[in-house]
């Protein structure tokens, strides 16, 4: 079908807004060297690229009605299938320990331990890798819900936009799980977002992966809605985190 360019400035601010957060785009201005292309046109075609669209270089509706998306807050400058953060990225003990720091008025406590709980089990059914609860001080993985600026350079922008967003396997933040508390979490219910769903694909960032560019993948960056009790890892994440940790191995 035929593309529309989007000319309207205040439409096109968002954009740049995107494309510095998640592709890198940097403040030049002005055609670069590389033969006149802007670096908006060049950000613009990779993250076209990224997401199987009409690669242009420049914004469409198409385009557009993917940075409308809700997602996670994690760049997408790793282009493939799985990737991994690199340089061998990745926690090198086992088990971990995690923590529910505090909680959303969305769902109950026992609602939001669940989904913590099974989210994890996700990725501990293809590896190795084991977690442990704690319910007081510092552990490998500290999960809490937060709004706006909360301390980490990273503020959150209110309902639908980015969801959360996690920190890479390292000391201190690293591992960590924020959760935008200006969202709509569910238990279950597609009338929001399913907390199992979100924690499951930021765990994958907490545990060393990267995003996928493979659609049917927990690490594409975009939300899509599934249902905790019949969720199935697919293989694009298993590959990628058993690259990471290895197999699960059965007694």
């Amino acid at each position: 079908h035929r593309l529309t360019p989007i000319t309207n400035l205040s439409l096109l601010l968002r954009p740049q807004t995107y494309l510095k957060r998640f592709f890198n785009l940097t403040e030049q201005s002005g055609p670069s060297a590389r033969g006149g292309v802007s670096p908006m046109s060049r950000r613009l075609r990779e993250m076209q690229r990224f997401f199987g669209l009409q690669v242009t270089g420049t914004l469409d509706t198409d385009t557009l009605e993917v940075m409308k998306k809700p997602r996670c807050g994690i760049p997408d400058i790793n282009i493939g299938q799985f990737s991994t953060f690199g340089n061998n990225v990745k926690w090198q003990k086992n088990p971990l320990t995690y923590r529910i720091v505090n909680y959303t008025p969305d769902l109950s406590q026992a609602e939001v331990q669940d989904s913590i709980q099974r989210a994890l089990q996700v990725w501990a059914s293809v590896t190795p890798l084991r977690f442990t609860r704690t319910n007081s001080g510092p552990a490998d993985i500290m999960v809490s819900f937060s709004r706006g600026a909360h301390g980490d350079y990273y503020p959150f922008d209110g309902p639908r936009g980015t969801l959360a967003h996690a920190f890479s396997p390292s000391p201190g933040i690293g591992g960590d799980v924020h959760f935008d508390d200006d969202e709509t979490f569910t238990f279950r219910s597609s009338k929001g977002y399913v907390l199992f769903m979100v924690a499951a694909h930021e765990f994958g960032h907490s545990l060393g992966l990267s995003h996928s560019s493979d659609r049917g993948a927990l690490m594409y960056p975009l939300y899509s809605f599934g249902y905790p009790d019949t969720f199935v890892l697919p293989k694009d994440d298993v590959r990628g985190i058993q690259s990471l940790y290895g197999r699960y191995k059965t007694k």
